[in-house]
């Protein structure tokens, strides 16, 4: 169901310079649990509050796409974060994006969001992507500084949506 990738992050905690290490593991969903279904009905609202979370044959569809990598982060042994990786390729070569990037907000600082983007960014570098895009609303703050500082440039670039 899962390919496991365990990391060790030292973290510092609030209100004081003592570190503790935390272990996050990440991994690749390989199919579609109830385990799963319930962190995505936690974790999407959190996201998004016009979004529904994806019901269980839409879990199944992400998964099933060769084209898509759903990463959930473990931490203390439930699924507290996830990030979607989509790859694919357009004449001038392999596309990779990172979407709908979402940590649980009891974890938030534990650096998992940043655990989920360098395992996906590993996994699109081997896949054989030049280069990795993703979006983040200004609002977030938090989210893009993380980005900014694991070295995502601000692409001078029009992005346009037509709503059907």
């Amino acid at each position: 169901m899962f390919r496991l990738c365990k990391l060790s992050v030292a973290q510092e905690k609030r209100g004081n310079r003592d570190e503790q290490n935390v272990e996050i593991e990440i991994k690749a969903c390989r199919s579609v649990s109830d385990e799963l279904e319930e962190a995505m009905n936690h974790l999407i609202p959190q996201l998004s509050q016009s979004s529904l979370p994806p019901s269980r044959p839409d879990l199944e569809e992400i998964i099933d796409n060769s084209d898509n990598t759903l990463l959930a982060a473990f931490f203390e042994g439930r699924i507290v974060g996830c990030l979607m990786l989509v790859m694919f390729r357009i004449p001038t070569g392999l596309r990779a994006r990172i979407e709908d990037v979402v940590v649980d907000e009891t974890v938030r600082g534990n650096r998992i969001a940043e655990r989920l983007s360098i395992e996906a960014l590993k996994l699109a570098r081997i896949s054989g992507a030049r280069n990795v895009d993703l979006t983040s609303r200004p609002t977030r703050v938090a989210a893009n500084r993380l980005y900014m500082r694991m070295g995502f440039e601000l692409r001078d670039s029009n992005v346009y949506r037509y709503t059907l």
